[in-house]
């Protein structure tokens, strides 16, 4: 620190390396109220008693170790102890008129002993090892507050200084900036060469009203792409950033950014908003499947689920099916996910080339207008939560509509049957087929795998449920289906072939055994050379499971449902008449034995007579 008379009368004391470089001393009258003893080796502070008017002191750059002789010093404004060995502040709490402190560049761990210095109005602890900010929030006519090169890591306790307009904490280890909004003048924050990583750790600067410079460089996140706009974005009056002029490219260009995260923002609400949408409605949907399955007694799958969706299924993680290893199931959204079909209780979307379908109003999609293209990319589709039964009509719409479709999963649709598995031969084609052991009995069967790879044996299936179909699984299905088949197909009834085929089927039967004659009836052997005839798809299209939706009912099954009904109450009316002829026969059969018996006693009475009797009965039966 130097000292130089100026023109005017006024003395000026210049302090290298801080913001407020000159200060006027127009008011020290003799030399006695400035000390200058810079670069003087001190290891301690002179003992200066009779200067008790001394107003600056200037003893930087010595080696002291303790603050000490000053406490007399009532007229003191200006300490310069600026690069010493300093390690504690004690011997200034008397020093009540002080406007300048300056203990930068010392060994200070902690701030205290600044109980008595309300006046202080620039305060200079830089390159200390100070920890933690604490102790000033009485220094409400502080206006300069130097902490850079510490050990701070939050910015804390600024209450109280209300004057403050210049907050220096360069190269400290600060990752998280709070309270500076509580400083009403704050114009100047110095930040350089922290740790702040994240926009969200300054957002307390947007509340700030009056700060105009900022720093941030040195921090992680001024290396984001959009660090400018986005301080800009959050500080709106801030007119220089780490030392630049903010222009009004840089306002324009925080606009359009600004504009950007809004639409993200909200773009990201609607989706959180759909996403808990679909979590609903497939829990609902999963609520309603478990109603169904206590009503059919299904048995109980692996668990009660108060929570159930996708993401929690084990049909996520890979399974074992009979030994067998499953893929998981595709059910969580992955990407871009269209809705076709949102409601309390069902959902539709298409995630790329998968359609997923949860609950039985889901199936409704399948009703909608599909583009050929969006159809087209169709590979896969998944069921869930609705019952098989209502699934099996649909299949033949599948078949037209999606023309790529090469992978079906089944997951808690009530699969408990061979036959049902037998529907599946509608559709057009399939490289793979999943059924999911939750929720679908039949993969608890020992056959089951066998009976699709037979019945199937038309899409020459690659996969099931994650499995290769061999060569030699083929065979044994055959070896295990294939004679039932063949026998069905031969000794089956023509009547009994036309109720369990298929109406295309029904024709081509109807054809072949018409074409060789139309008679009423035909031989077994006959019948058994037409099933000859017909080949192997006629032994596997016996294994047929009809639709049973009674929401599309034609007058054939009414009929046949009342023609069952009324052979039914037949068969009963007479096993009820035979049970009541019997009842009575036995009551009355002693009496009728008795007069049988008189009755042939008499007769054999003349045995010449009998014998005559007899013998015209025979002439007249010739």
């Amino acid at each position: 620190m130097s000292m130089s008379g100026g023109s005017g009368g006024y003395n000026y004391i210049t302090v290298p390396g801080f913001p407020f470089t000159r200060l006027p001393c127009d008011s020290f009258a003799s030399n006695f109220q400035r000390i200058d003893l810079d670069r003087r080796c001190l290891e301690e502070c002179p003992q200066l008693g009779i200067m008790e008017e001394l107003q600056l002191l200037n003893l930087q750059h010595n080696r002291i170790t303790r603050i000490q002789h000053l406490s007399h010093l009532k007229q003191l404004v200006f300490l310069n102890l600026h690069d010493n060995h300093i390690s504690e502040m004690t011997g200034i709490e008397a020093l009540s008129s002080l406007r300048i402190l300056m203990l930068g560049k010392n060994r200070i761990q902690k701030v205290c002993c600044l109980g008595g210095l309300s006046k202080l109005n620039i305060l200079d602890l830089h390159d200390n090892q100070i920890c933690r900010m604490e102790n000033m929030s009485h220094l409400s006519e502080l206006r300069v507050l130097n902490l850079a090169g510490n050990s701070i890591s939050e910015v804390e306790n600024l209450q109280g200084l209300d004057c403050l307009t210049e907050l220096n904490l360069r190269r400290n280890c600060i990752s998280f900036v709070t309270e500076v909004d509580r400083l009403p003048c704050l114009q100047r924050l110095f930040l350089s060469c922290n740790n702040i990583t994240s926009f969200d750790q300054l957002a307390c600067l947007g509340e700030s009203r009056s700060l105009s410079e900022l720093t941030l460089d040195g921090n992680p996140v001024a290396l984001e792409t959009w660090y400018k706009q986005a301080v800009l974005r959050c500080v709106l009056h801030l007119r220089q950033l780490d030392m630049k002029r903010i222009t009004d490219e840089d306002r324009r260009m925080a606009g359009v950014q600004a504009r950007k995260e809004e639409e993200k923002k909200r773009e990201s609400h609607k989706q959180t908003i759909h996403k808990e949408k679909r979590r609903l409605a497939i829990r609902n949907a999963a609520q309603q499947w478990e109603g169904v399955r206590a009503c059919l007694e299904l048995p109980p799958t692996n668990g009660a689920k108060e929570e159930v969706s996708p993401e929690n299924s084990p049909a996520h993680s890979p399974a074992q099916t009979n030994g067998l290893t499953q893929e998981p199931s595709p059910d969580e959204p992955s990407g871009s996910v269209q809705s076709l079909s949102l409601s309390d209780s069902h959902l539709a979307e298409l995630d790329g080339d998968t359609l997923r379908l949860f609950g039985l109003g889901a199936l409704e999609a399948l009703e909608r207008g599909w583009g050929v293209q969006t159809a087209g990319a169709v590979t896969v589709i998944t069921f869930r939560y609705i019952s098989f039964d209502a699934i099996v009509p649909t299949l033949p719409r599948i078949r037209v509509k999606f023309p790529n479709l090469s992978h079906l999963i089944f997951l808690e649709t009530n699969i408990s049957r061979l036959p049902q598995l037998a529907a599946l031969a509608q559709v057009r084609r399939l490289d793979q087929l999943t059924i999911h052991p939750e929720g679908n009995p039949v993969v608890s069967l020992a056959l089951w795998r066998s009976f699709i790879i037979y019945r199937l044996h038309h899409f020459n299936l690659q996969r099931i449920n994650g499995q290769e179909v061999t060569m030699n699984d083929v065979i044994a299905a055959e070896r295990i289906f294939g004679t039932l088949g063949h026998i069905a197909a031969t000794e089956t009834p023509r009547c009994r072939l036309l109720l369990l085929l298929e109406e295309s089927r029904k024709r081509q039967l109807q054809f072949l055994l018409e074409g060789r004659g139309r008679r009423a009836g035909l031989s077994p052997e006959e019948l058994r050379d037409n099933g000859k005839l017909l080949g192997e798809g006629l032994s596997r299209a016996l294994f047929n499971y009809p639709s049973r939706d009674c929401s599309e009912g034609t007058v054939e099954s009414s009929e046949r449902d009342a023609m069952i009904e009324q052979y039914l109450q037949q068969l009963v009316q007479r096993a009820s008449d035979t049970n009541l002829k019997g009842e009575a026969l036995h009551k009355l059969w002693p009496s009728m034995f008795a007069e049988m018996v008189r009755d042939c006693v008499l007769e054999m009475r003349d045995r010449a007579a009998f014998r005559q009797a007899s013998l015209a009965k025979l002439s007249e039966t010739k």
